[in-house]
């Protein structure tokens, strides 16, 4: 049987589903009508170093007024959605609900939102976590969501090209200070896999930027390693307001 003909069967045995609520669809790996509507996808005018909307017509060198408080170690930095809404509820269906499914269309997103941070010579990192939360969660996320921006991207991926040395609490309502704080001399760069950093532009991927606290850990062990220059990307970034 042709292939396009056994596809069709079982589209007809198991029709694509919505992402997000689980209606039906008219292809795998997409949302419904109304999930799509109500996704908050980041357009328009953005901060160049985090991603986040900002108010106003497209600027080169835009920057929120976070960034303009906070040194960030990193060159530039895109987010694919807003955390909220129908976006925050994919994320946490990733994280924590297994739904790997979810994997390859948020790659997407995200390579497109990832547009001015890739060179020819760009390589994909992911965040490490550590290894006790890595054995209860069973995946990286942020791991996976790297495998699959560089196989969609055709750029090589070196997911371990660094370590997280210290188990750090959750950062869920902690102050940005207490991000920061936690962070500290938690994430280091693998020195066995230096060579595949050393002089290159890095492209640092997470599934969600709140403070940047994590990122600007990664970040600094990269350069550490000698990475050239290195972008960060959120599948997801938290703003006021949102």
């Amino acid at each position: 049987m042709p292939v396009a003909a056994v596809q069709t069967v079982l589209d007809l045995v198991f029709p694509p589903r919505c992402l997000s609520c689980g209606g039906f669809t008219g292809e795998d790996g997409g949302l419904c009508g109304p999930c799509w509507r109500d996704t908050p996808f980041i357009t328009g005018l953005v901060c160049k170093m985090c991603g986040v909307p900002l108010p106003g017509r497209d600027a080169e060198e835009a920057i929120c007024d976070d960034c303009l408080r906070i040194a960030r170690p990193w060159t530039m930095g895109r987010a694919a959605l807003l955390y909220t809404g129908v976006a925050r509820d994919m994320v946490l269906k990733l994280k924590h609900g297994d739904r790997h499914d979810i994997i390859a269309p948020a790659a997407r997103w995200m390579l497109r939102s990832a547009a001015p941070l890739i060179s020819p010579d760009t390589c994909v990192v992911p965040v490490p976590l550590h290894t006790w939360r890595l054995i209860r969660r069973r995946f990286n996320q942020s791991a996976l969501l790297a495998q699959e921006l560089g196989r969609q991207g055709g750029m090589a991926v070196v997911p371990d090209a660094l370590r997280r040395i210290r188990a750090t609490p959750s950062l869920d309502g902690r102050t940005r200070e207490e991000r920061f704080a936690a962070l500290e001399g938690a994430i280091v760069g693998a020195r066995n896999r230096a060579s595949r950093i050393a002089g290159r532009d890095v492209l640092l991927v997470d599934d969600v930027m709140t403070s940047g606290a994590t990122f600007a850990a990664a970040t600094e062990a990269l350069h550490a390693v000698g990475a050239q220059r290195v972008c960060v990307l959120a599948l997801a970034r938290v703003a006021k307001n949102a």
